[in-house]
């Protein structure tokens, strides 16, 4: 008999019922979690600090309210093809493929850190995307003078005549042109691309992870700019570094988490965030999964080991 029946049999013996029904909820919920929910370290959760300029842990139980428990209060709203669901830690949310899948946190000043960084999140992939990249975080847009960085998981890359529709290709020049430590031959599906504009008048910079991202496992991904380096860690270890120096250029692009948009094309018109004058309704950059915990800071940080092991 399991545990939970057990106490559906006692309840009428004098146990106390709230206390059954309340481990009835934690066996459902292990149960339809995404398998790697239930690791024992599921519950360690990071700490907001000074110096974090926005933490999204995605517990929210409904809504399209993403609320930020860093010191600086920048709420996010979610697209209405986003819902809430088990995470990593406590609860998270689930990205769909559509163009009304996301998180977007209107610009702020208090947003920009061009002298170091560190972006890191809790991501469980149901599939790799079919084009370049699917962002998980980004300052980034196709606007002259809005790209900051871009945190992503690399896709198919998927081409024409294999690919049902051509992709807008946005992002097929910093997929082509970035930094492996292995060289270009290498395969680039499943890799994580982090992204900058440096301050001084030149070209994008990419630079990608060594190891891949497995498919429904939760994986904890970090990148660090210090203005001269940048690292990727992947389960709280390093996995590459690259020299980098520069600033990260401010920009008046806010925070898309989960997909890839023009905050032009958003409306709150009906009452929901929405997309409504995209170039068209085919969510090429959409993430397809589960993001939790992310937070970005305005340091440097290098101590992940609450996340090594990853979510086995």
């Amino acid at each position: 008999m399991s545990r939970a029946a057990a106490g559906w049999r006692n309840a009428g013996r004098g146990a106390a019922p709230i206390a059954v029904v309340l481990a009835a909820l934690g066996a459902w919920g292990c149960a339809h979690a995404p398998r790697s929910a239930a690791h024992p370290h599921a519950y360690v959760e990071i700490a907001p600090d000074s110096v974090t300029l926005g933490l999204w842990r995605m517990d929210e139980t409904g809504g399209t309210r993403a609320a930020d428990s860093g010191p600086l209060r920048l709420d996010g709203r979610a697209g209405i093809d986003t819902r809430t669901d088990f995470g990593r830690v406590r609860g998270a949310r689930l990205f769909t493929r559509s163009t009304d899948s996301f998180v977007y946190v209107p610009y702020s000043p208090l947003l920009e850190s061009p002298d170091a960084l560190t972006v890191e999140a809790w991501v469980y992939l149901n599939a790799y995307g079919q084009y370049e990249d699917t962002p998980i975080a980004a300052r980034w847009t196709e606007q002259p003078n809005e790209e900051s960085w871009m945190l992503s998981v690399l896709g198919l890359d998927i081409r024409p005549p294999y690919a049902a529709l051509p992709g807008p290709g946005y992002h097929e020049d910093l997929v082509a042109h970035g930094v492996r430590i292995e060289g270009p031959t290498q395969a680039t599906r499943g890799e994580l691309m982090f992204v900058f504009q440096p301050e001084a008048a030149s070209g994008a910079r990419a630079y990608f992870s060594t190891r891949r991202l497995e498919l429904e496992r939760w994986t904890h991904v970090a990148v660090s700019y210090d203005g001269a380096v940048v690292r990727l860690w992947v389960d709280g270890d390093l996995d590459a570094q690259f020299a980098a120096p520069g600033r990260i250029r401010r920009s008046r692009a806010g925070l898309v988490i989960g997909n890839y948009l023009d905050p032009r094309w958003l409306s709150d018109f009906s009452g929901d965030l929405r997309i409504t004058s995209a170039p068209d309704a085919n969510p090429y950059y959409a993430f397809d999964g589960f993001l939790d915990e992310l937070r970005i800071s305005s340091v440097v940080r290098e101590d992940f080991g609450y996340a090594r092991g990853g979510g086995r």
